[in-house]
């Protein structure tokens, strides 16, 4: 039986996956930082819309509020795949750790800056956070490399402001509104639900690809399928397959309306306001992937993010080969219907 076991409370979320699926296959575990988030849409298609079981794969799906803890499951063994941000390949390998994309999602960050109403007064760019208490979904997120990131490249140092983890979704909105933080990075839809009650104001635009190259100074990758180098080696089968199926996830949704694939989800997804929830896709469809290929030059753009914020990491002993490879997608061949 597939499950998909959420790490918070929703009924409706919980039942997202059913059927059943081979009886001899091994049981995948996978995690992603928040099913619920656009940026990870592939791997809930996928499930919805039967790929995974095409493929004869027995497995589950769990949701965490931050891709760091979907990493250090991923590290544990408690999970065989992961759903986040490349950018934790590159920062675990400078641990010692060998983990690769198999699976590019995201042409862009998929996220934004947000400022908060009670505190939009005279804070008009990351240059005005001095004193500021940023929230990010975890330490060691994506969002918190990012928020680093984006101060320093206006002139502040980490002892200029202060971050907050604050998870997201929910609790993100929740923060935002108690005043606990001033302002914070999130992904969408929980963006669109912030601008859309006059909450928040954008200080920082990376949902698109040209807001991410603007905001990081060059193409980017943002979230990813990836897994220890370690399983894909010795269960390189299992990993096709998986593979495949978010490959046509992909090819869906670049050959879908958002009102087609908002249909294909669970009410949870978009909540009481639909219409929100499929304009904030509508912008983030260009940002997917085809094919779940590595695009060009965005490992070393991401690299460079990482390296601004971590000066322990040495660019020089990084080898972004073996953050990912497009072995698995060059394999699928989807047909033309």
């Amino acid at each position: 039986m597939m499950l998909f076991r959420r790490l918070f409370t929703s009924a409706c979320m919980a039942a997202l996956l059913c059927a059943a699926t081979s009886t001899h296959a091994e049981k995948l575990t996978l995690m992603a930082g928040g099913t619920s988030k656009i940026v990870y849409l592939p791997l809930v298609l996928a499930s919805q819309l039967g790929y995974f079981k095409d493929e004869g794969l027995d497995f589950e799906i769990i949701s965490q509020p931050a891709g760091v803890d979907t990493a250090t499951e991923l590290l544990a063994g408690a999970i065989q795949g992961a759903v986040g941000f490349y950018d934790h390949t590159i920062d675990l390998q400078s641990r010692g750790k060998e983990v690769e994309a198999l699976v590019v999602f995201n042409k862009s960050a998929g996220l934004v800056e947000l400022v908060s109403k009670r505190s939009a007064s005279g804070f008009r760019s990351m240059a005005d956070a001095k004193g500021a208490t940023l929230g990010v979904t975890g330490l060691g997120s994506s969002t918190y490399f990012l928020t680093r990131f984006l101060a320093a490249r206006a002139g502040l140092s980490p002892k200029d402001y202060s971050v907050l983890p604050v998870g997201s979704d929910d609790s993100f909105i929740a923060a935002m509104e108690q005043g606990r933080i001033d302002a914070g990075m999130v992904e969408e839809p929980s963006a669109s639900r912030l601008l859309a009650s006059g909450r928040a104001t954008v200080l920082v635009d990376m949902r698109s690809v040209e807001g991410t190259m603007s905001a990081l100074g060059g193409a980017y990758a943002g979230s990813c399928f990836y897994a220890q180098r370690s399983w894909v080696n010795t269960h390189r089968d299992q990993a096709q397959k998986l593979v495949r199926a978010l490959v046509r996830s992909l090819a869906f949704i670049a050959s879908h309306s958002a009102e087609d694939i908002t249909a294909r989800l669970p009410p949870d997804f978009y909540g009481q306001d639909k219409a929100l929830y499929i304009s904030a896709l509508k912008t983030a469809i260009p940002t997917f992937t085809r094919d779940g290929r590595m695009p060009d030059e965005s490992p070393a753009a991401v690299l460079n993010v990482l390296t601004r914020v971590n000066s322990t990491l040495d660019p020089r002993h990084i080898d972004l080969s073996r953050t990912y490879t497009n072995e698995f997608v060059d394999r699928v061949k989807l047909s033309a219907k």
